[in-house]
């Protein structure tokens, strides 16, 4: 403990020294590259000693098998700039240091800027050129992509971890992504999983991405869920994803569909003349404000008559979709307004669209997916507390449900 504060108490010493000649940021940087290259240094050796099992210059090393064997320079890419360092060698040559291992070229706490700008969806060389220009840190594409690939493991575990075996309330998504494959630009959907478990806290249960969907595709994803645990659905919340319904039919047949509102409006409102929009919209929320079924068709046929003449496809798109734009009118109000009032689902989109937008052509599937993740875990740390009225809302499906809905405390 004594030479640990002596230690402490020389590098205190040390710094206040040197501080005496910051007058500019050039010269704080270059007292902290100093800094860095002492501490690092002296753990180093302290690795080497912990290797060898003797202190330097103790006779107690001596014929022991092994010794000390200078020093190779080394640099470092630090935030500070360059940093020269000497990083020890045994005469064996089986010491591997833990703090700067071999091949490491760079202080790994630069890691932590390479993985938030990856996640804003800047390209490598743009993170690279940000490095330079921030800390006089020359970090190479190539150096960057070797770190970000690292996030690709922890997407893996994620995407395989288990869930809770029920969650109420299931929004499906998806973004839409260019990525290039065989030098051609293809434009592919990464779709998103979002639950309301029973606590009322949103949870992104996974990310699957795909050029082509349908039964079969939806069928894999679902059968993924149920593997990993997840045994009842009770709404899935959809964007009229083609071959949904039938497999979830087929994985979760308890389990019923309710076609987006927020979705069904945006699409509706593509067909709009700004002019019109707000007189539209409001027409359109009479519809699934309605209080019962039947009253909900009425306000539709009132809408036709009333716009039909000049915006015919609004019409006939909804009743196209009536069957599964009705499921939120076999519940109380309070689930139907967790279920047609998407927030969840649409912040969540808000920030992967940020990062998606600024990346505009992926390289590989694996880019694109590591970017949706970062944004979509930086979302999550928003998610602290439940829907509202989400209590309201678990207790009328425990009802509907004759207590099959596991309640959590």
């Amino acid at each position: 403990m004594q030479s640990e504060t002596m230690d402490k108490k020389e590098l205190e010493a040390m710094a206040k020294e040197m501080a005496k000649g910051v007058k500019t940021e050039a010269d704080l940087a270059a007292v902290t590259r100093t800094m860095m290259k002492t501490l690092i240094e002296t753990a180093l050796k302290a690795e080497l000693t912990e290797h060898l099992g003797y202190e330097e210059g103790d006779p107690a090393g001596a014929n022991g098998g092994n010794s000390r064997n200078g020093t190779t320079p080394k640099t470092l890419v630090s935030e500070s700039g360059p940093l020269e360092i000497g990083n020890p060698r045994d005469r064996n040559g089986d010491f591997e240091p833990q703090l700067v291992k071999k091949r490491q070229r760079r202080v790994t706490v630069i890691d932590d800027k390479i993985i938030p700008l990856y996640a804003k969806g800047m390209s490598t060389r743009e993170i690279a050129r940000t490095l330079e220009d921030l800390y006089g840190a020359e970090v190479s594409p190539s150096l960057i992509s070797k770190v970000t690939e690292a996030v690709m493991d922890e997407v893996i575990a994620w995407q395989a971890r288990p869930l809770d075996s029920v969650y109420p309330i299931v929004y499906l998504d998806g973004l839409s992504v260019k990525i290039r494959h065989n030098k051609q630009v293809t434009n592919k959907t990464i779709h998103l999983a979002l639950g309301l478990n029973t606590a009322g806290e949103k949870e992104l249960l996974g990310l699957w991405i795909a050029e082509n969907e349908g039964a079969k595709f939806w069928l894999a994803v679902l059968t993924e869920l149920k593997n990993r645990g997840l045994q009842d659905i009770l709404v899935a919340c959809i964007d009229g994803l083609s071959g949904f319904p039938d497999a979830i039919a087929t994985m979760y047949p308890k389990a019923k569909i309710q076609l987006c509102i927020v979705h069904m409006m945006r699409n509706s409102l593509n067909y709009v003349a700004w002019k019109d929009r707000k007189s539209v919209a409001a027409d359109l929320k009479r519809i699934y404000g309605s209080n019962t079924v039947d009253e909900a068709e009425l306000e539709l046929e009132a809408f036709c008559e009333r716009w039909d003449a000049k915006f015919p496809s609004i019409g006939a798109m909804w009743r196209r979709h009536w069957a599964n734009l009705i499921t939120l009118f076999d519940y109380p109000p309070q689930i139907r307004k967790v279920l047609y009032t998407t927030n969840a689902i649409e912040s969540l989109n808000s920030v992967i669209r940020k990062s998606v937008r600024k990346r505009k052509l992926f390289p590989s599937d694996t880019s694109a997916l590591k970017v949706v993740y970062l944004a979509a875990m930086d979302a999550s740390k928003r998610w602290k507390r439940p829907v509202r009225d989400w209590k309201n809302a678990l207790n009328q499906f425990a009802m509907q449900y004759d207590g099959e809905l596991e309640l959590r405390a």
